[in-house]
């Protein structure tokens, strides 16, 4: 029960947060690959590498991923450090208490992040993910060196930078001051230090406006990285709720026999009123 209502806080907290953020940042849309076996064992190889390091994810067991191709011996071999067994929840050793300690906040449980970032009527929880950790940039005014155009002022570092790779940062913004518009172009360089220029901008009629830019050092990097975090995102999306398209494809067999039981309904009634006047 504690478990349950603990998910429960963590999925109505995250969607404020989704919420917040949607107002600011454009979410780009993530690529579909849920059933993509490829990607999802390489997702689950990124997520325990890279993010069950600090975040656990405790409604997932570790057998759970022979739903998506991998084999016993796969997953104790390549998947679990230690003398974990196959059949454990994904959890760290990391308390909350110690997470509050170094990160000012402990790190949410991962189980259900990508249905928790779903905005109704929106972007899913995957396309959240899947920008947000394409926008990290090195600001060296942060604690941790890093900040998020999606979630600003983040307390989590970038974890998967060295498999991005540097870049640069450009923020163009519209802001109306004392003396009218003007443009102001701030440049995060690769180690976080930012210069800020000022334009005036005559007769200027639409709104605010923020343009980001990001010029990688290695393009053919980034945009492996880039396929990287799609994989991840995909797993992530498939692990808030492994059963979905085994759902979905039981539901079509349903709809099917809906719409064959009606049929026979349909022509039973007919036969059974037709002397009827």
């Amino acid at each position: 029960m504690k478990k349950l209502l603990g998910a429960l806080f963590l999925m109505l907290s995250c969607s404020a947060g989704a919420f917040a953020a949607g107002d600011v940042a454009h979410l780009d849309k993530a690529p579909n690959r849920i059933n993509d076996l490829a990607a999802l064992q390489n997702g689950a190889k990124l997520f325990v590498n890279y993010c069950l390091n600090c975040h656990s994810a405790t409604s997932m067991r570790y057998n759970r991923l022979r739903d998506i191709g991998l084999t016993d011996e796969q997953i104790r071999d390549n998947l679990i450090l230690g003398d974990g067994k196959v059949g454990d929840l994904m959890t760290v050793n990391m308390t909350l208490q110690e997470g509050r300690e170094w990160f000012g906040a402990a790190p949410p449980d991962l189980s259900v992040i990508a249905r928790a970032k779903s905005i109704n009527a929106g972007p899913t929880g995957s396309d959240y993910l899947y920008t947000y950790l394409r926008t990290f940039y090195r600001d060296a005014t942060k604690p941790t060196g890093w900040d998020n155009i999606v979630f600003p002022n983040v307390g989590m570092p970038h974890a998967l930078w060295e498999l991005q790779g540097d870049r640069t940062m450009t923020q163009v913004e519209m802001a109306h001051g004392a003396e009218g518009w003007e443009r102001i172009t701030t440049q995060f360089d690769e180690t976080g230090v930012s210069t800020v220029k000022r334009e005036p901008v005559a007769d200027y009629r639409g709104k605010g406006l923020i343009e980001t830019t990001f010029t990688p050092a290695n393009p053919e990097r980034a945009a492996a990285y880039d396929s990287d975090v799609a994989d991840l995102v995909a797993f992530m999306t498939w692990m808030a709720e492994p059963v979905k398209q085994q759902r979905m494809r039981l539901g079509v067999w349903v709809l099917l026999f809906l719409g064959i039981f009606l049929f026979v309904t349909w022509r039973l009634n007919a036969v059974y009123w037709k002397d009827i006047k």
